[in-house]
């Protein structure tokens, strides 16, 4: 089930994009959300990372599924191996990422959306090779996407909750990515690490231990998002794209599990999330 190396394009629906409305919002750490730009055709995203976005679920095929159920004609792509920075997924990649990065389209942007979700130890530790692993990748997209929308994805604490430095981390993180997301043209942060602290401390009634468990996230030296953090990153990226909850469908494709075996499918949410009303005003709240 676990994702090594991924480059998937879902295919759009065979329909006029809808101009965005998104405006330029200041969030709680003062910077503002960019602005997209205006499309001719379906619109695009890229997530550009690691097994943050794709792992026991995944965040662009969750913001899929969102968009059609709300009647947003989008394509969602993901250029994603795991474990790795921002530079290596692009050594790794690059006749793939090459080939993306040189498409075009009529409108001038390739691309209206970019995540670019960087390594947890550097966006941690390293403020300098942060900044030029975002560089490196917006000049590679900005060649076919001059004006697109970027979102640097704000890590969450590798730290289990209960760790006592999880706050230390937490802060450390927030920092390191509002200092790193300043010198990139219209771009803005994707507050997951946030969103995250937030779902932890019981904002909106939520509650992350069931059974004495995490129910957001699991793993023996790495924390991933398990259906609930999946969920509650799924519908923060809609609310910050779109500035608006989107009304969620019966089903969505969920994990069965944890283990090497479990994979992918289409599940009932009221039956997998355990609070999805809660998970989407955290996830809103944090746009």
């Amino acid at each position: 089930m676990k994702k090594y190396v991924l480059i998937l394009i879902i295919p759009a629906l065979l329909i006029s994009c809808d101009k965005f409305t998104t405006k330029n919002r200041i969030s709680s750490n003062g910077i503002s959300n960019p602005k997209p730009p205006k499309s001719v055709g379906p619109s695009r995203i890229l997530f550009i990372g690691n097994s943050q976005i794709e792992y026991f679920v995944s965040a662009p095929t969750l913001l899929q599924e969102l968009c059609n159920a709300n009647n947003k004609h989008i394509d969602v792509q993901q250029l994603v191996t795991m474990g790795v920075s921002l530079d290596e997924v692009y050594n790794t990649n690059k006749t793939e990422a090459n080939q993306i990065f040189s498409n075009i389209d009529k409108d001038g942007n390739y691309y209206d959306f970019v995540v670019l979700q960087e390594a947890t130890p550097i966006a941690l530790t390293d403020l300098e090779k942060y900044r030029l692993n975002l560089k490196l990748i917006v000049e590679k997209i900005h060649k076919n996407s001059p004006d697109v929308a970027i979102y640097v994805y704000q890590n969450m604490s590798p730290l289990p909750y209960t760790n006592p430095e999880y706050d230390h981390y937490y802060k450390e993180l927030q920092k390191n990515a509002v200092l790193a997301v300043a010198f990139i043209k219209n771009a803005g942060l994707l507050r997951v690490g946030d969103a995250v602290k937030d779902a932890y401390d019981g904002k909106s009634g939520y509650e992350y231990l069931i059974n004495n468990k995490d129910n957001l996230r699991y793993g023996k030296n790495i924390l991933h998002f398990t259906n609930d953090g999946g969920f509650l990153q799924a519908v923060l990226l809609y609310s910050t794209i779109f500035d608006k909850t989107p009304i969620i469908p019966k089903k969505l494709i969920l994990s069965t599990g944890t283990g090497d075996k479990d994979n992918m499918r289409k599940q009932e949410v009221n039956k997998v999330i355990s609070n999805p009303k809660a998970l989407e005003e955290i996830a809103f709240n944090n746009r």
